[in-house]
């Protein structure tokens, strides 16, 4: 039998696709059967909900469902990186960057900063965010290296509207900023149950059975767990992720402003009420980065994403000096974080040892 990876199928989602994508997005119940609400919701069968859930995921519209936990929550350490590399070196450069398991994320992005990524290193880590990246840095060539954590967090939610209905510069009533945890550290019985809801969810009607059967426990028991660590803000929801451009948002649109630091919590409120807006933070600036307030757009067209982004600009009073905008050119990386995984000391064993870092 081919070990190679089957390629996905293409399926351009039909109307009742849109409204099904919305609401799996939007969160699955954390009961025994979790797609009859979805279907309440969609307005069709739990059988059709399932049969068009496969197809979309088989199209590579729909990358996971799954519990989307809080890393630094769970006691991880997590930052964006912005990084300078010459052109030829870029693509190697980001198959060691991506050998990392705290990777997530990584984009080409329109800038001088030409590569982004996201590094997370568990708590029991022997390495220092900056002792990781300096070894990334020295490894790869990289002619500059910028940490920018969160400082606040004004939004985070990813929800692309499929159906089209909201418009670009819609908007939604100010809201608290999203909690990150209780600061209590995860026992032993959160960590085996992140192990299992970190996973992708079986397209079956008692997806939460067949877990908790694998793993021989009550399934009431897992997704009592479940519900604790959500209640708790641990887990902020337990949905679909979907890949952007398969979903037909072809834009991606980072933009970052130049904000006076007595205004940044206002600004970042105001810009976190735009639908469009799915993430929005306050990052640390440089000499050479003078961009304190960050907002991710998704759009399905460039024009669509500058329609928010000059929506966001006139909220807040900024010019075109004020603020840049780096699109998304290559994906190099997006996959969820695996949570207690041996390869985060198995990489460090490597770093360590002075050995060749692993690509990916």
């Amino acid at each position: 039998m081919s070990t190679t990876e089957a390629k996905p199928t293409r399926h351009k989602p039909d109307e009742v696709d849109q409204r099904l994508l919305n609401a799996l997005q939007a969160g699955i119940a954390l009961e025994r059967r979790p797609f009859l609400p979805i279907a309440e919701t969609v307005g069709i069968g739990e059988d059709e909900v399932l049969a068009r859930m496969q197809v979309l995921k088989d199209a590579g519209i729909i990358r996971q469902v799954s519990a989307i936990f809080d890393t630094r929550a769970l006691g991880y350490e997590s930052t964006l990186v912005a990084a300078s590399y010459p052109d030829e070196l870029l693509f190697d450069a980001a198959a060691v960057i991506n050998g990392h398991p705290g990777v997530s994320h990584n984009y080409r992005r329109t800038h001088n900063f030409n590569m982004w990524f996201t590094l997370a290193l568990e708590p029991e880590s022997r390495l220092s965010l900056e002792e990781t990246l300096d070894i990334l840095a020295r490894e790869t060539g990289a002619t500059s290296m910028r940490i920018l954590p969160t400082i606040t967090l004004y939004k985070i939610n990813v929800q692309l509207d499929m159906t089209g209905n909201s418009g670009n510069v819609a908007r939604v009533a100010p809201m608290p900023a999203p909690q990150r945890g209780d600061g209590k550290p995860p026992t032993d019985e959160d960590r085996a149950a992140i192990l299992i809801l970190q996973e992708d969810l079986p397209l079956v009607p008692a997806p939460f059975d067949a877990w908790a059967d694998a793993a021989g426990i009550d399934p009431d028991d897992l997704i009592a767990k479940a519900q604790e660590m959500q209640n708790r803000t641990v887990m902020r929801r337990f949905a679909a992720v979907l890949n952007h451009r398969k979903a037909g948002f072809g834009a991606n649109g980072m933009a970052v402003w130049k904000v006076p630091d007595d205004s940044v919590d206002d600004f970042g409120s105001r810009m976190a009420t735009f639908k469009s807006v799915s993430h929005c933070y306050k990052r640390p600036t440089y000499d050479d980065w003078p961009y304190s307030l960050f907002t991710m757009v998704h759009a399905k067209s460039k024009d669509a994403c500058e329609e928010t982004i000059a929506a966001l600009a006139a909220e807040a009073g900024l010019t075109g000096d004020d603020y840049a905008v780096l699109y998304s050119t290559f994906e190099f990386k997006k996959v969820r974080l695996k949570y207690y995984s041996p390869e985060y000391r198995a990489w460090e064993d490597i770093a360590i040892a002075g050995a060749p870092l692993p690509t990916a």
